[in-house]
């Protein structure tokens, strides 16, 4: 059936993958139910905000709770949570026992008596006794002993996260860091990941913003200055893999060595500081060792990148294509990440008989999470999907053009018309077959974090040779998916046929193009691990700064993640356009012998480009293979002396 196709892009189409695209519109709307749900039921500022015993979370308006009379009260003024008994303190199932309140201001000096408490009021315009009890009473009331705090009230001042009055006395602070201490360690990992989240938001988005900054700089380099680039991003990614590493380490023994390390997420941050550290070091071995390798073949990668450049050239707006995709995934991200912390907070206030109020984790939170998670993973490939089908739909409009000087008018928006009015559902599949692989990594990782605490060496070895069979399988996967869509956008058909048919033509051409296109690649990667390692060093810096009760390890791992999507966001125009037009040159050499009836669509300077660098690959096997052939010919082996 595939020799038999005539391989020209398809005037008249039909929708392909229709079910899939039905199953992803069912997903989304589970994703809807959860975000109405989280938003209904979270309050993600209790984490970073605190909030009183009566159920009022400090610095904003609060609703009212039944059956607690002092909820419900507008704490905009009031940003700082006082326990009034901060000197001795105990913790009971994650619960503090004292009495806490929304304040304006922490007291700065020793208060000794009632009127200290109502002269503090007076002239700070802060109550540190429980709200429905009058300033002029403090002094009057019989029950004020039991409505104010415990005297004397030690000199404090805000901490910087929590937003909790720390008492400044050494034997209450003593007191109140190790109950402290023990809350956030018995806290589980989602909400300690959730805090370290928002306390680094702003450092979060700025590293963003410098990532999406260094992959536009980079597109353009790639675009414009080729023969200079390339040896400058070689050096510049060798200095930044080894001064990362280098950073990582010296960091890990700072860690390692500060005896101040108690509470478990600095814990943490050292063991993924040493997880950094090790990852990073193999893939600055690895990558240097594949560069030693290359070396040679430098020129053609100059050559390769003017040509594809010569076709973005004729197709200028596929430079800005990244440009909406990163708006695209910017604008879901901000929403994931808002439904998970709002999901991450999710409970429900109830009364207790003292008219304070309790905040119940609901059941069943940890399962919604996972589909979240599952959607994060889904829509983010989705998205660089269809980037992906709308690239190399514009080139093959461009390829099977016959006049090229006169290129198709608006190739960047048909193919897009063509993406979304037919076959948004290939995207979907495609991008699926890439989750369900993804999924079992995850799953492995949690896996091996349990028996990294059994000291199995077997189990390890195993989990590691799993995790690496399933890297490599999801690497393959998504080199055939972009062919497959460059496939659907020629012929129009589904995912599987084009899958099959791409697959056909590029393995009676591998020998030609295998060598051309995966130095073109590796150069790309290496543009990407240059805007990740800039970028987490940038973070590291940042980050290394805040250490107080912040897992900022996860955020910091949360910023690669984001650097190398955009990176690969960017970059993958000049992937997608080279392996585009490497599988349109292949389909033209299947298709057509240059005669007058059946001409090449291909222009010379490609052509030449193929030529030459297959004589190159022919010439190195030719001098590997030359002992050999001289041994048949009759040359007779000496034996050692």
């Amino acid at each position: 059936v595939c020799e038999l196709r005539e391989w020209r892009p398809v005037i008249y189409r039909k929708c392909t993958d229709t079910l899939w695209l039905l199953l992803f519109f069912l997903f989304w709307a589970g994703l809807m139910f959860i975000t109405g749900y989280a938003v209904m039921a979270g309050a993600a500022e209790r984490l970073v905000l605190g909030y009183d015993s009566f159920g009022n979370i400090c610095g904003r308006k609060n609703a009212p709770v039944k059956g607690a009379p002092l909820s419900g009260q507008d704490m905009t003024n009031k940003k700082y949570v006082f326990f009034l008994n901060s000197c001795s303190l105990e913790m009971q199932s994650l619960k503090i026992s004292s009495l806490s309140l929304c304040v304006s201001s922490c007291p700065q000096e020793q208060l000794n008596s009632l009127e200290d408490l109502q002269s503090f009021a007076r002239n700070n315009g802060s109550c540190l006794c429980v709200y429905n009890l009058n300033i002029s009473s403090y002094t009057l009331n019989a029950k004020a002993a039991e409505l104010c705090p415990t005297l004397p009230v030690p000199p404090s001042k805000s901490f910087p996260l929590f937003n909790r009055c720390v008492p400044q006395n050494p034997e209450c602070y003593s007191k109140y860091a190790s109950v402290l201490i023990s809350m956030v360690n018995e806290m589980d990992v989602f909400h300690r990941i959730l805090s370290g989240i928002l306390a680094g938001r702003d450092t979060v988005i700025g590293l963003s913003v410098l990532a999406l900054a260094f992959s536009f700089i980079l597109v353009l380099a790639f675009r414009f200055i080729w023969t200079l680039l390339v040896h400058t991003l070689i050096a510049l990614v060798v200095f930044g893999l080894l001064f990362v590493s280098g950073v990582l380490w010296w960091l890990y023994y700072d860690y390692r060595n500060d005896p101040s390390t108690e509470l478990e997420t600095e814990k943490e941050n050292v063991k993924f500081l040493l997880g950094y550290a090790i990852f990073s070091t193999i893939v600055t071995v690895v990558l240097l060792s594949l560069i030693l390798v290359l070396r040679k073949r430098l020129q053609f990668t100059v050559q390769l990148f003017r040509i594809v450049g010569k076709i973005i050239g004729r197709i200028p707006f596929l430079l800005f294509q990244p440009l909406w995709t990163f708006l695209i995934l910017i604008a879901f991200w901000v929403f994931w990440v808002a439904v998970l912390l709002s999901l991450g907070t999710a409970g429900t206030a109830q009364s207790t008989s003292g008219g304070q109020v309790e905040y119940r984790a609901l059941s069943g939170i940890c399962y919604l999470a996972w589909y979240h998670f599952v959607g994060l993973i889904w829509t983010t490939e989705f998205i660089l999907a269809c980037q992906e089908m709308t690239i190399a739909g514009a080139v093959v409009i461009c390829y099977f053009n016959r006049n090229k000087n006169s290129p198709p008018p608006h190739p960047v928006l048909s193919s897009i018309s063509v993406l979304f009015c037919y076959h948004l559902g290939t995207a979907v599949k495609g991008s699926f077959l890439v989750t369900i692989l993804r999924i079992p990594r995850i799953v492995l990782l949690y896996l091996y974090n349990i028996l990294k605490q059994k000291e199995s060496a077997c189990a390890k070895c195993l989990f590691k040779c799993c995790f690496c069979w399933v890297s490599c399988q999801e690497s393959c996967l998504r080199y055939f998916n972009q062919h497959a869509y460059t496939t659907t956008a020629i012929n129009g058909t589904n995912f599987c046929t084009s899958a099959k048919d791409a697959v056909f033509i590029l393995a009676k051409n591998s020998a030609k193009l295998a060598s051309i296109s995966c130095f073109g690649d590796f150069i790309l990667f290496l543009g990407k691990v240059f805007v990740v390692c800039f970028t987490v060093f940038g973070g590291l810096m940042a980050f290394n700064y805040h250490r107080d009760l912040q897992a900022w390890v996860v955020p910091l791992l949360l910023v690669g993640f984001f650097a190398y999507v955009m990176s690969h966001s960017f970059l993958s125009v000049f992937e997608v356009t080279a392996d585009a037009m490497f599988l349109c040159f292949a389909i033209d050499m299947e298709t057509n012998d240059g005669s007058a009836e059946k001409p090449y669509f291909v222009d010379q300077e490609l052509l030449t480009f193929v030529s030459q660098s297959n004589k190159l690959t022919e010439g190195q096997k030719y001098r590997s293979m030359r002992p050999f052939q001289d041994n048949e010919d009759g040359t007779e082996l000496q034996p050692m002396v």
